[in-house]
């Protein structure tokens, strides 16, 4: 694990700021520089790590990441470079709730949220082909987590989290992390949005 790069990523709202926060409390270093504050719709922070935003530009910094664990949205991906290896828990949550939650936090910035339906489409057609693109990327392992299925059994995602890193975070300090009062907008349709299963 030393050697390979733990990648939290998702689209956006699906999860990846409770998944770093996870795997820092269960041992693991992740690495963030803590320029975005918590706010009313992260109150436990952003793990984010502002150079990851031009990494396709310069990558220099990323050898230091090995063993580390990084956030990265989905759609910055492809921009990671091939001579290093990836271990990625890719966060997936009902669209729906995707959606209202980025409705929101655009409407406390004072700005307006693209159409739904657009959105929602859009949102589809990249996750299809980023799955497909990454499904035959050879120094990628990927694990998709539900979000929703977190909330419900967070020790047995935390689990299958631990599993699929191969070292040993502490299991049950991740599940810990979780608290459903943070589920907020919630979705009033089955979550047939996205699938979830194991990538390896």
């Amino acid at each position: 694990m030393d050697v390979e790069i733990i990648v939290v990523s998702g689209l956006p709202r699906s999860g990846t700021s409770l998944m770093m926060q996870m795997l820092a409390s269960g041992g693991v270093l992740v690495v963030t520089d803590r320029l975005r504050p918590p706010d009313a719709d992260n109150p436990r922070g952003y793990y984010e790590f502002e150079k990851v935003k031009t990494i396709k530009q310069d990558s220099s910094w990323l050898p230091e990441i090995r063993g580390k664990a990084l956030k990265v949205v989905s759609q910055l991906l492809y921009d990671l470079p091939l001579g290093e290896r990836y271990r990625i828990i890719f966060m997936e949550r009902d669209l729906d709730e995707i959606l209202a939650s980025q409705e929101q936090m655009l409407a406390r910035l004072g700005r307006t949220s693209p159409p739904r339906e657009e959105l929602r489409r859009s949102y589809r057609l990249h996750l299809e082909r980023l799955h497909e693109w990454l499904g035959r990327q050879p120094h990628v392992q990927v694990l998709r987590v539900s979000y929703n299925q977190l909330l419900r059994q967070p020790a047995r995602e935390a689990d299958r989290v631990c599993e699929f890193l191969g070292a040993a975070p502490d299991a049950d300090a991740m599940a810990a992390c979780v608290d459903p009062s943070l589920h907020r907008n919630r979705s009033n349709v089955p979550p047939t949005a996205i699938s979830t299963g194991d990538r390896n």
